[in-house]
């Protein structure tokens, strides 16, 4: 997968070298849907809201209870894929993972979720697992970063025939979060003997509220830059869309409403018409329906009226 290339930076020549020819593909976007019923009502779910994407739990992401998939489970998956419009499924991890944890307990409980999820995932054909990095805890961020990597690295090693591929998730940096520059990022990856396996994922939100701004023409290039320099656009493989309740930099994760936020408007036009990321999933993780009030209908309505043809 070539993820490199951006629309508001084609002039300058690093990443224009890199732009792959993604142009007449369908651009893929879509929302983090609920699996309640089963899972493949979510992608009935994200069919009646013309998505061609979507992102789901495999799983009760608060609990450390696994499930275990039955024939009918991956049938009534499959089968929910044919009948849709779907075209590209990523799912994401349970939010008690900690790669990062201290605590040798919370840290194998962390690596036998992180197998079951991946193997999970490959039954469904799910292309990619995202997952937030992990916390500290104190521990030291170069020591967290090390222990991230050397967790992931046990995962593949018992789970080889794992066919999802696992993405690192940008963060916010709220806490002792790691994962808040594309350099520690980059750093997991490194250590990460099967680099083949992990990808990217960058959340919009998140990247803001660690500082990178996307508000202006300027900016987003410099960041998709910093991006490439980093650890390769190429290797972005989904985008979290999701403006932002805090200012540029206060290092919390609050998500809003596209354009209600303090990001605005204008960085989601320039995602939603970057001519590489057409053909990257783009996922809405933005506060669900209130009342009578469908968000996820106007947030998606919000991002197609911004592609210009």
């Amino acid at each position: 997968m070539n993820c490199e290339g951006t629309f508001f930076a084609k002039n300058a020549s690093m990443l224009q070298t890199k732009r792959d020819n993604h142009n007449d593909q369908m651009i893929l976007i879509g929302a983090h849907f609920s699996i309640a019923g089963g899972l493949h009502k979510a992608l009935f779910t994200a069919h009646g809201y013309g998505c061609t994407s979507l992102q789901i739990f495999t799983k009760n992401a608060n609990t450390w209870n696994e499930r275990t998939l039955t024939d009918q489970d991956i049938e009534l998956f499959n089968a929910a894929r044919e009948q849709t419009d779907i075209r590209s499924i990523c799912s994401h991890t349970a939010y008690l993972i900690n790669l990062a944890s201290p605590e040798p307990h919370k840290y194998e409980q962390s690596i036998k979720a992180l197998e079951q999820e991946l193997l999970r995932s490959s039954r469904l054909t799910i292309p990619y697992v995202i997952m937030h990095p992990g916390a500290h805890m104190g521990m030291g961020e170069d020591n967290g970063l090390r222990r991230i990597a050397e967790g992931i690295n046990r995962v593949f090693d018992r789970v080889p025939g794992a066919t999802s591929r696992l993405l690192l998730e940008t963060t916010a940096g709220q806490g002792s979060n790691l994962g808040y520059t594309f350099e520690q990022l980059a750093a997991i990856s490194d250590m990460v003997k099967a680099k083949e396996k992990i990808g990217f994922c960058f959340d919009t939100c998140h990247v803001f509220a660690a500082g990178y701004d996307l508000r202006t023409t300027t900016d987003y290039q410099k960041t998709m830059k910093a991006v490439d320099r980093a650890f390769g656009l190429e290797r972005l493989c989904v985008i979290h869309l999701n403006d932002a309740k805090k200012e540029l930099g206060s290092r919390v994760d609050r998500h809003e409403h596209i354009g209600e936020g303090a990001i605005g408007i204008d960085a989601f036009r320039f995602i939603m018409n970057d001519p590489y990321f057409k053909a990257v999933p783009k996922i809405l993780e933005t506060p669900k329906a209130k009342g009578a009030v469908d968000y996820n209908h106007i947030n998606l309505e919000r991002l197609r009226a911004l592609v210009i043809d």
